[in-house]
């Protein structure tokens, strides 16, 4: 049983497996995909990863905290 406040493996770990499969199966398109429906998917799957990191990293910064405001 987990204690109050704690997350299960399958929270923590779900999305950043479900982004390395992605990001894999971009590369793998990507790699043998010559234009066409391949190329497509391959963008795709690799912009999302991408996307998410940006938002997560730039876009949902939060404020800065003073000295004086602790």
């Amino acid at each position: 049983m987990n204690a109050p406040g704690s997350l299960s493996k399958a929270a923590i770990w779900g999305w950043p497996i479900a982004l390395g499969v992605l990001t894999c199966v971009g590369l793998v398109a990507a790699l043998f995909s010559d234009g066409g429906l391949g190329d497509q998917i391959a963008g795709a799957c690799l912009w999302v990863p991408a996307l998410i990191g940006i938002w997560h990293g730039w876009l949902r910064r939060a404020p800065a905290v003073s000295a004086a405001q602790k």
